[in-house]
């Protein structure tokens, strides 16, 4: 077996499985015969997925991995999926790190797991496994739940039960991308927070704001209280809500077909129901007692 391979017998021993090497993207091997087992592919024959929400790798914790898979191989199968636009080909769903740093140290051949995934899937899991890792930044993650909502006909509501997060989550994640495009830089470099971020959706100028963030290392109460003193925005002054306010009333407003207000100061508040007619309000009732 090739020394470049970094793997070798050591998988087999730590994993219990035997191991098919597909010596060649020439191979006779049918994708649909190695579907879920460990095989070792030419590196040569795989390429990232269009699907890979990540974009940022950042380059001293590859180098990093570097030299771990010098030392100790590739101890984790990558996971694709025959390459949908290249016979005897294979396209990243997992694993887009661990091809960089193989490439990067020389290595031939690696260890992969083969799955029979749709374009939907593909973007799915590989959300989900970066999202599991918190590999992702920010933006990274709010731009891949917009894709899955277009480019699939998601709902938000699905969107939440496929990556385990709350419905209000979800939305507001995807609201940083109404961000200045300075601002969601910083936010892909790290040089903020989402907290940080979220008080600047309701600042007039929030791209001074956030320089004067980064600058002076503000915490995200210090940020808010920035934002509070600072001018707001004509739309802010009409109604100056919390983004978690903002996504409850349009839950609350979607699930009841009404227009719902909530107002709250962070101890206490109220909300409210616009309607046209008492059949309207029977309707409210209705739905808010229907699971008593």
């Amino acid at each position: 077996m090739d020394k470049n391979l970094g793997l070798g017998k050591g998988l087999s021993t730590l994993m219990g499985e035997d191991i098919a090497l597909l010596a060649s993207p020439d191979t006779n091997t049918s994708p649909e015969q190695i579907l879920d087992k460990i095989v070792t592919v030419m590196i040569d024959s795989l390429v990232p997925s269009p699907f890979q929400p990540r974009r940022v790798f950042d380059e001293s914790a590859l180098n990093d991995l570097v030299e771990s898979i010098r030392e100790k191989g590739v101890l984790q199968p990558l996971l694709v999926r025959p390459n949908p636009n290249k016979k005897d080909g294979y396209e990243i769903i997992a694993g887009e790190r661990r091809y960089r740093a193989s490439k990067k140290a020389g290595l031939t051949q690696v260890p992969v797991i083969v799955k029979l995934f749709d374009d939907k899937a593909a973007l799915e899991v590989a959300l989900i496994e970066n999202l599991q890792r918190e590999d992702l930044n920010a933006i990274e993650e709010a731009e891949a739940y917009v894709r899955l909502l277009k480019e699939f006909s998601y709902t938000q509501e699905e969107l939440s039960r496929v990556v385990g997060k709350s419905r209000s989550y979800v939305a507001n994640m995807m609201r940083l991308l109404e961000l200045p495009d300075s601002i969601k830089k910083m936010l892909s470099n790290r040089e903020m927070t989402v907290g940080h971020a979220r008080t600047l959706l309701t600042a007039k100028n929030p791209e001074k704001l956030a320089k004067e963030i980064v600058k002076k290392g503000l915490s995200v109460r210090e940020t808010e209280r920035l934002a509070a003193d600072a001018p707001k925005s004509e739309k802010v002054e009409k109604a100056p809500k919390d983004s978690e306010v903002l996504a409850l009333e349009e839950e609350l407003s979607r699930i009841l077909d009404v227009r719902v207000a909530i107002k709250w100061n962070g101890k206490k508040g109220s909300m409210t129901f616009q309607y046209d007619s008492l059949g309207k309000l029977d309707s409210i009732l209705q739905k808010l007692t229907q699971s008593t």
